[in-house]
């Protein structure tokens, strides 16, 4: 893959955790608590390097490298379940600013779109119809993947889901997960930088440019459509 713009962009893929919604910071809170009831300190770091994947996967890689072994059974459920309890009693989500009017711009330009997270989290699922306009049949989300990023099965169902090929596509990511993900789908993949990570972290995931607002995508995409 090159780092060449497509020609002819007819769908864009949004992540969705920390690109339409200022949720990482209720995610990382979530998930530090979470371990912590089975008595494992979960960096506040890898919650964001982790971002974009499946619970299982997030749960299983953390503790082999915390704590050298595999996970049960009963802890990936358990830990997975605690975090989910303690999302629903986070604040709500801001929406981050300027992704409703960038989504407009791109509707009415044609373009399809289509939502590809690892998160299952109904908190934040139910509530994209109702602030972005996305449909239920326009999301790809944990429950729908055997392989979460950054394996590229998420991006590579959102491109069926939208019906075009990946020369015909963008990914707006900003985790390193989802960026690898969308590039091993053969994405031209974009990155706005809403978390505590380093740009040049994204960068060397891949991401072909790094904004740090939304404003910025919005900018990049007025040239685009």
């Amino acid at each position: 893959m090159t780092n060449t713009i497509p020609q002819k962009i007819n769908a864009v893929l949004f992540d969705m955790d920390g690109v339409l919604y200022d949720s990482m910071k209720h995610h990382a809170a979530t998930w530090i608590e979470a371990f912590k009831s089975y008595n494992i300190n979960f960096p506040l770091e890898e919650a964001y390097l982790n971002e974009g994947s499946t619970g299982d996967f997030t749960i299983k890689k953390a503790i082999k490298q915390l704590c050298h072994r595999e996970a049960t059974p009963e802890e990936i459920e358990g830990i997975y379940e605690e975090k989910t309890r303690l999302m629903h009693l986070r604040p709500k989500a801001d929406k981050i600013p300027g992704m409703q009017a960038l989504m407009k711009k791109i509707r009415d330009a044609g373009r399809r779109i289509i939502v590809v997270t690892g998160s299952k989290q109904p908190i934040l699922l139910e509530r994209l119809q109702e602030d972005f306009g996305v449909h239920p049949d326009e999301v790809v989300s944990g429950y729908d993947v055997k392989h979460g990023k950054p394996h590229p099965e998420p991006y590579l169902m959102g491109l069926s889901k939208a019906g075009v090929p990946a020369d015909q596509a963008i990914v707006i990511e900003n985790a390193p997960l989802g960026i690898e993900s969308a590039l091993a789908a053969g994405i031209h993949t974009i990155a706005i930088n809403t978390g505590p990570l380093e740009k040049q972290v994204l960068f060397d995931a891949g991401a072909r440019e790094v904004f740090d607002k939304a404003k910025e995508v919005d900018e990049f995409f007025e040239k685009l459509l």
